[in-house]
């Protein structure tokens, strides 16, 4: 696979990003399933983990569809490089905040956040990319300040949940839709760059008197190996979605992941819905539903 420009316009159903998208989102939605039967492991430890369980899938993945080539050219480029640096701490970031949240029982603060993330993506495409914002949008983006603003009135202490989960997404995918580096070699060497302090982390909880999570029992080490496969197939499959898309269409999508997780903290989780949450879940819901209206309208407006 060759990815050697910003996105371009779909050619056809091969080439269109939403069936990877769909799948991207749908994993990561249910994702917090996986993570209750890891909730043994510290966050920290198995941040660590996941970063080091996800390169060498990532390496077999590279060898099989024989992109080595590519790989080490974007190793070569040092405008890649430091994109995917700056990639890669963004999506250390927001996996260590996400599986934090999730653990300590914050299922609802993951669910706001990848709610504004999309919201995020059409204004960083305003002021980063040139986009044009419709009034609908421009609408649509108040109402999710405005849910934020209730947020910060009433659960100040999840807001930074939201708010960090949200922003390093949307920064995130802006970052790897602008590098000239397929998705499979970028994952690859953003996991390679996040590697050293994978290892550190990982042997800091090894040499503590709790002891590594891993390698004690045999089930929870399979579990926490099966974190490379959590990671790395979404995020692929993202990547990829990316670069095949428009990335307010991309955003759009991403509504399925936050409405799987808000469910799952409803009726599987059983968490308390707090008045300030509802509200704020409510203005969110207003704000998608004018999101989806201008994207309905364009597309009636472009097929007439």
């Amino acid at each position: 696979m060759s990815d050697p420009a910003p996105a371009q316009k779909p050619s056809g159903p091969v080439a269109s990003g939403l069936a990877p998208a769909l799948g991207a989102y749908v994993m990561w939605g249910f994702l917090p399933l996986y993570l209750v039967l890891v909730r043994s492991v510290p966050p920290f430890e198995f941040v660590g983990w996941r970063i080091i369980w996800t390169l060498p899938l990532c390496l077999v993945i590279v060898a099989w569809r024989r992109q080595f080539p590519e790989f080490l050219a974007a190793l070569k480029s040092p405008r890649s490089l430091l994109a995917l640096l700056a990639s890669a701490v963004l999506i250390g970031i927001n996996w260590f905040v996400y599986i934090w949240a999730i653990m300590n029982g914050e299922v609802y603060a993951t669910s706001i956040g990848y709610y504004l993330n999309p919201l995020l993506n059409v204004l960083l495409g305003t002021l980063v990319l040139g986009e044009k914002l419709s009034r609908r949008q421009w609408l649509a983006v108040a109402i999710a300040a405005l849910a934020v603003a209730l947020l910060a009135a009433g659960a100040i202490t999840s807001l930074w949940i939201s708010l960090t989960l949200g922003i390093s997404f949307a920064v995130y995918g802006l970052v790897r839709k602008q590098v000239a580096v397929g998705s499979l070699p970028g994952l690859t060497i953003e996991s390679a760059i996040l590697l050293p302090i994978a290892v550190a982390i990982a042997g800091w909880y090894a040499i503590s008197p709790q002891g590594s999570s891993f390698g004690q029992d045999a089930w929870m080490s399979a579990l926490i190996i099966f974190s490379g496969v959590v990671t790395a197939v979404p995020l692929l499959l993202f990547a990829l979605a990316a670069r095949r898309m428009d990335y307010s269409t991309l955003g759009f999508l991403q509504y399925i992941a936050p409405t799987i997780v808000f469910f799952l903290g409803l009726f599987v989780f059983h968490q308390p819905l707090a008045p300030e949450k509802l509200g704020s879940f409510v203005l969110i819901w207003v704000a998608v539903a004018v999101f989806v209206w201008d994207l309905w309208a364009k597309r009636k407006a472009a097929s007439a």
